[in-house]
């Protein structure tokens, strides 16, 4: 599948029916890596594909000019699910490739580049390409040190690589043709993939904001037509940390101790009008759990103690999160033991290092399983945890 999205400037990616784990990102709805053709005086080519791509790749182009024909390949992003491909096409077509400092660096250490020839970008540098002018815009740590994006100033069209995308494969190839149901999408993307570096997101916004934009073109997902400006205003909000007035449940359990205080925390706060979300973590996703986490008040956490450690499943849910790092949360642990209690304790060392606001109580953990008695005071800690603030 190929399409012309603008005169002249065509969609020549890739879908990816069939991925389900994406380096440990969960995508139950696959993928796409879009790859954008811009036919002109110098035909260019902005990011590539996954190595094993490159046929499909390679067919998309030729619909629209010999792969030979390309002049330059602009590489806004080095990983190698956007770049996979680029050795192969200097191979075919010796394109000069367009990047920044970082990425001729990261590409070096990919490819043999001593033969290749390079144009060194900046943020503000511009390139005519004949009708069209391309300027680059820097956004290093958007998730790498290399990204950037690049703005056809002439069809006022933003190709903003990892910034604004979503794991979704589809025949659809606009954000109207989805729906509103594509935040969703947009959202578990942030979550999992720009959560880590979000402080850094209201610079990049100030930069795009001040453009004049009609398309914006990730590189996987959809392309944003009709929802440009609610997109990056979802991307302000998330970055800064807005929450909702809401709790995220996580827990495992080896006898169902753990799991009834869950569910009596939960009573608790849904009492006092608090959205609750509960997951067994060895039922779910980690990548829809985080999704979940971005936006909420509180995170809960719980664990039974196993030789003096995490339930296997919430240790690796705690090692995601600590990747991830979701910021200014209200955190609590809480768990079941039977003579030493440990599990809780390296929760509260996870919530630490992510500057958790932690709330503890002594009903939070329990020897063996919980008498009704108990789950009463977990119910009603979960109402007072209800009316904590930051």
């Amino acid at each position: 599948m190929v399409l012309e999205i603008k005169n002249g400037i065509y969609w020549v990616g890739v879908i990816d029916w069939e991925i389900r784990d994406f380096h440990g990102y969960g995508t139950p709805y696959g993928s796409t890596y879009n790859s954008y053709l811009i036919k002109d005086k110098k035909n260019v080519l902005i990011d590539t594909a996954k190595d094993y791509m490159f046929n499909e790749l390679i067919y998309g182009i030729s619909k629209f000019i010999d792969p030979k024909d390309l002049d330059y390949i602009i590489v806004n992003h080095v990983e190698k699910d956007h770049s996979g491909c680029v050795d192969k096409l200097v191979e075919i077509s010796n394109a000069t490739i367009i990047t920044n400092e970082k990425g001729k660096e990261h590409l070096s250490l990919y490819y043999d580049t001593k033969d290749w020839d390079f144009i060194i970008v900046d943020t503000g540098d511009e390139i005519n390409i004949g009708d069209r002018t391309l300027k680059f815009i820097r956004t290093p740590m958007l998730h790498w040190p290399d990204n950037m994006l690049t703005y056809c100033k002439e069809e006022k069209i933003l190709f903003s690589n990892d910034a604004f995308g979503q794991h979704i494969a589809s025949s659809e190839r606009f954000d109207y043709e989805i729906g509103e149901g594509i935040f969703e999408h947009a959202k578990d993307y942030f979550a999992n993939i720009l959560m880590p570096y979000k402080m850094l997101i209201p610079d990049a916004i100030k930069a795009v904001k001040n453009l004049d934009i009609e398309l914006i073109c990730p590189s996987h997902g959809v392309i944003w037509k009709e929802y440009i400006n609610e997109i990056i205003e979802k991307y302000n909000e998330w970055a800064m940390n807005k929450t909702k007035n809401k709790a995220v449940i996580v827990y495992d359990t080896m006898y169902n101790s753990t799991k009834k205080m869950a569910h009596a925390i939960a009573e608790g706060l849904m009492e006092k009008g608090v959205e609750v979300k509960i997951y067994r973590v060895c039922e779910t996703s980690l990548s829809r759990i985080m999704t979940e986490i971005l936006d909420a008040k509180y995170v809960l956490v719980g664990s039974p103690t196993v030789n003096r450690n995490l339930y296997p499943e919430v240790g690796k849910f705690l090692a995601y999160m600590d990747c991830i790092r979701p910021l200014d949360k209200i955190g609590v642990a809480f768990g079941s033991y039977g003579w030493m209690e440990c599990a809780t304790e390296k929760i509260k060392e996870i919530f630490k290092n992510l500057g958790f606001k932690i709330v503890d109580d002594e009903c939070l953990t329990v020897r063996f399983a919980p008498k009704e008695e108990h789950l009463k005071k977990c119910y009603e800690f979960g109402k007072r945890l209800a009316d904590i603030g930051f």
